[in-house]
């Protein structure tokens, strides 16, 4: 049986290696307040929504469209799909709490007896499951979960569920165990194999029937040579059906694994766009483009991490970048530059891995990576100047690049002066965009902006952070020319001067 709710055709590897730089996405984009809304609590729901929103950046727009349809079911049926999540985790949980959940054991009779134990509790929950699709199945829209329910209700009908159960029946050998064998070189056994039993007759019938034609003996009750070799006989008996007892009870486990794997980051888009609505912050399936096609337009876009940490609206921006492969963000500090690249990286990264995004429209290529260099804290070990770090993150991005990848810059090169930092800006931009790489540079350095505007394209887009006449800062971006000052002196006469 097979599951198939995030990919069409193949199941969600749980184990894969997270991409080389998973951690300075977690740090700079603060993933962890989504990771953490989506878990509430539950590590395995944080483990599988970490790994699947860092590996939805190798996923191409048929398997965005796929989950996108499987969240919309989702989100209309946040009970159901709680329910079958739920229901895979309790048959798992007691499989792990019964005797032979350790599965330590080689010895045949255990194997079977383990076997026989786990496939007793899931085929409670095969029925369960399958009453599940057949109530339900019709509430369900698309195709991958259609084709779900489909297979559940052609895998599991009466007619195996009754087969199982009389197996399992059958296997508990209460009226002994008929081993058949030929007879080998020095008339050794060889050849043992399992038989099935003979019908039970009713007692009237057997007491007057004849009986079979066949020689026995029976072993001394004290000898225990010779039942230690009647239990080594046994064994050989039952080995292969023990071994294939248990092969389809892990048959039955995996598949579990694998729906309650893939049912976890649904319910953790479930529990998160649950969050999202108590704080009355809107959420919009995003529309994709092409890798190759710049674009990148929203209204309403915001910061999902700071809306969570903050547990309330926080202000959002609406953006036409469409047909920009550069982006250049500057204006005053605190302005609210930073918190706008990471709603920028966050989004992408939800886009890609077929969730929802924090906005009310979304629009953007997809990216074959995403890179993002946030200034760091200085070296405490001085082992390494600031800017020798910065280079040195900046030539591990440039060593993983490929066509179309998004690389997000916040104030990068500014541990040096004016001048250096504005040439060395200028030839890392040229670079990425020699390689169509698309960048949004959140930066200081005015002499570095100021020149790309004197000599700007229709590729390049330049955005201030807004700042009133009285130094409010508004939190929003506005088109404009870069201004030679980040009005420090407001967070000067603020903090200092005012003592707020």
């Amino acid at each position: 049986m097979k599951v198939y709710l995030l990919y069409k055709g193949r199941d969600f590897d749980l184990e894969q290696s997270a991409p080389w730089n998973g951690q300075d996405l977690i740090q700079d984009l603060q993933l962890d307040a989504v990771l953490s809304a989506m878990a509430i609590g539950d590590e395995f729901l944080h483990r599988v929504a970490q790994s699947v929103l860092l590996s939805g950046l190798d996923d191409g727009p048929d398997i965005i469209a796929y989950r996108q349809a499987i969240l919309k079911d989702c989100l209309r049926n946040p009970s159901i799909v709680r329910g079958l999540y739920e229901l895979a985790f309790a048959a798992i949980e007691d499989k792990n709490k019964s005797y032979w959940g350790t599965g330590v054991s080689n010895y045949p009779p255990s194997i079977l007896s383990g076997a026989i134990e786990t496939l007793q509790i899931f085929v409670g929950t095969l029925k369960t499951l399958r009453g599940i699709a057949d109530q339900d199945a019709g509430k369900f829209e698309s195709e991958g979960f259609a084709e779900f329910f489909a297979r559940i209700r052609s895998e599991i009908d009466n007619e195996y569920l009754e087969e199982i159960e009389e197996h399992l029946k059958e296997l508990r050998f209460r009226d002994g165990i008929l081993i058949g064998a030929r007879l080998g070189r020095g008339n050794k056994g060889s050849n043992y194999v399992l038989r099935k039993p003979n019908p039970r007759r009713r007692w009237i019938r057997r007491l007057f029937s004849r009986g079979p034609k066949a020689y026995t003996f029976r072993i001394d009750d004290r000898s225990e040579a010779a039942a230690r070799e009647l239990g080594e006989l046994g064994n050989r008996g039952i080995n292969s059906v023990a071994n294939a007892t248990a092969q389809s009870a892990d048959h039955v486990l995996n598949f579990l694994q694998t729906l309650r794997t893939e049912l976890a980051f649904y319910v953790g888009c479930i529990n998160l766009r649950d969050r999202l609505a108590e704080l009355n912050e809107p959420v919009c399936l995003p529309s994709p483009k092409p890798a190759a096609q710049r674009s990148f337009s929203s209204e309403g876009l915001y910061d999902i991490s700071l809306a969570l940490n903050m547990g309330q609206q926080v202000v959002a921006n609406d953006i036409n970048a469409d047909g920009k492969s550069l982006v250049i963000v500057t204006g005053a500090n605190k302005g609210g530059k930073t918190t706008f690249l990471r709603s920028v990286g966050l989004s992408q990264m939800m886009m890609q891995c077929g969730m929802f995004v924090p906005a009310r429209s979304f629009s953007a290529n997809l990216c074959s990576g995403l890179f993002t260099h946030f200034k760091r804290r200085e070296d405490v070990n001085m082992e390494s100047g600031k800017l020798d770090e910065e280079l040195s993150r900046m030539n591990e991005i440039a060593n993983h690049l490929k066509a179309n990848s998004l690389v997000l810059l916040n104030e990068a090169f500014a541990a040096t002066n004016e001048r250096e930092g504005s040439e060395i800006a200028r030839q890392i931009v040229t670079a990425l965009s020699d390689r169509h790489v698309k960048v949004i540079f959140v930066s200081h350095l005015y002499q570095f902006a100021h020149d790309l505007y004197e000599g700007r394209t229709d590729e390049t887009l330049f955005l201030l952070a807004e700042r009133k006449e009285d130094g409010t800062r508004t939190y929003r971006l506005v088109e404009g020319e870069p201004l030679d000052t980040s009005y420090g002196v407001d967070l000067y006469n603020r903090i200092i001067v005012t003592g707020g």
